[in-house]
């Protein structure tokens, strides 16, 4: 090979080979690497776009409840094997439609193309099937809020995660009284 074009060639193909790293480096900061989900930043990214492409968009809020519980009782690989799981029956009940992410912690966020399409109560009820773990069945049970976006006086992603964390918490607090009223 000419020297000439050895000397252009070669710092090419540096920028080409670093771009790659940068490239797949800046997708796998988009995912979380437990669950494979995607970051607050990556899910956002892609609500934003669905809420403006559809008028009757969803953002629902999903927290595990008494992971704290299973966490202490059963050991933190057991803790991870509930949120896997979590994620693989959010991404699993949202489909080719809607995308699903992990904000951190126990907590879960979807965005749905279309909320009456959405079937939520389908989604608590596999969210609470119990989990088989190393011979044991792990008790799994999660909150879930939503907020159609066309609800909003203003659609904005900000306001829609808000309403959807106080239809959560509600939900939450209903779970928990009606348990204690149970006992």
């Amino acid at each position: 090979m000419d020297l000439h074009i050895a000397t252009t060639v070669a710092p090419l193909l540096g920028w080409a080979v670093h771009g790659s790293i940068l490239a797949h480096r800046l997708a796998s900061a988009r995912r979380d690497p437990l669950t494979g989900l995607h970051t607050r930043a990556g899910w956002t990214a892609r609500a934003e776009h669905c809420i403006r492409r559809h008028p009757h968009a969803a953002v629902l809020l999903v927290d595990l409840d008494h992971f704290k519980t299973l966490n202490d009782t059963h050991g933190h690989a057991a803790g991870d094997a509930a949120l896997v799981e979590t994620a693989d029956r959010l991404r699993t009940w949202c489909g080719r439609n809607g995308t699903a992410g992990r904000l951190g912690g126990d907590e879960f966020v979807a965005v749905v193309p279309d909320l009456a399409a959405a079937d939520i109560d389908a989604l608590t009820a596999t969210l609470h099937r119990p989990l088989p773990y190393d011979g044991a069945s792990l008790p799994l049970a999660a909150s879930v809020g939503s907020c159609a976006l066309a609800d909003l006086p203003v659609r904005t992603l900000t306001d829609a995660l808000a309403a959807a964390d106080a239809a959560m918490y509600a939900t939450k607090g209903r779970s928990r009284r009606s348990s204690r009223i149970s006992r």
